[in-house]
């Protein structure tokens, strides 16, 4: 896809682990694509919690994503910063069980035939960190193994969702899997698990992880991509900035398909003019093959000053790797 759409730098993330890496850099190279190498960790600001703040998570006040960016190829974690990793790792999949658990009980409970193993949804769907999108493919690909006919797949549906038909076409493996996810493991669903704190490190453990593997911390801007209302973490710029730069942060990054040009353009030339790296992304987490070329909601095609910052993000992040 990247060939086909002209694209000469492609990034990796993923949450707590690398596991991908040399897969995707024997492709990139393969392909001529310049690989950038990234982490993703979720933080946890007690304070900002208990004032009811939202950051960048939309629905957790205190929740706070951060990225690493173009990090050590060979990845190269060790000491404090891989201990810290590993508990993560831990205490993420410790969750995982659990909802497997209670996911289990409840097929059980309406008399399905469907039983999911963490070992199998991990050897077959991930690598080593299950998520609930794994848990979600799982089931998905169970009931299709197991019924051929749309008829049945949509009976068998209504029984798990508690008497609720399907409301998306379903063959569209993406937002059925999306289907799932929210009906079954979501706050308030029969397998909903909370997670638990010590899944969760704070700014300061997130970027210290971060620099001991050659990367640099960066803040993913959700801006208006939570139903076009901007969070509280969020709403003002110069107040952003300067908690950004206490954290010893000076790198966001955006998602333009979740964003209004409008909203967007004027939010990044403030942290361009105040010499913030900046560097926009895709959201490749599902089944559904969206173009890699980063545009704006409603499929509006980036300026010509957000081409130019993005290129310039993205020369960034290779420059910094190529030192580390």
């Amino acid at each position: 896809m990247a060939v086909d759409e002209d694209i000469k730098m492609l990034g990796i993330n993923d949450f707590n682990v690398t596991d991908g890496y040399d897969e995707f850099y024997e492709l990139a190279l393969r392909y001529n694509v310049h690989p950038l190498f990234n982490i993703e960790l979720i933080a946890l600001s007690k304070d900002l919690q208990n004032k009811g703040i939202r950051v960048n998570d939309p629905s957790n006040p205190g929740r706070i994503y951060l990225c690493g960016k173009g990090l050590n190829y060979p990845a190269r974690i060790e000491g404090e910063s891989r201990e810290m990793l590993e508990n993560i790792l831990a205490e993420s999949q410790r969750q995982i069980v659990a909802m497997l658990e209670k996911l289990n009980s409840w097929l059980q409970e309406i008399g399905t035939v469907f039983v999911l193993n963490y070992e199998e949804v991990r050897a077959r769907f991930a690598r080593q960190s299950v998520r609930e999108r794994h848990i979600a493919q799982a089931l998905r690909t169970a009931i299709f193994e197991r019924y051929a006919g749309g008829v049945e797949r949509s009976e068998v549906l209504k029984t798990i969702y508690g008497g609720k038909q399907s409301g998306v076409d379903i063959n569209d493996v993406a937002a059925l899997d999306n289907e799932l996810r929210n009906n079954l493991l979501k706050v308030g669903k029969v397998a909903f698990v909370a997670e638990d704190e010590r899944a969760f490190v704070s700014i300061e453990q997130a970027c210290k992880i971060i620099r001991d593997a050659g990367g640099f911390p960066c803040y993913p801007v959700l801006l208006d991509g939570a139903a076009g209302k901007i969070t509280e973490f969020e709403a003002d710029r110069e107040s952003l900035k300067k908690n950004l730069t206490a954290w010893g942060i000076n790198s966001i990054e955006l998602i333009p398909q979740r964003n209004k040009l409008e909203t967007m353009e004027p939010f990044v030339k403030y942290f361009y003019d105040n010499g913030f790296t900046i560097s926009f992304g895709t959201e490749h987490n599902t089944p559904e093959m969206l173009p890699l070329t980063p545009c704006c909601s409603g499929n509006t095609p980036l300026t010509d000053f957000l081409m130019k910052v993005n290129y310039e993000g993205a020369k960034f992040i290779a420059e910094h790797q190529k030192r580390s």
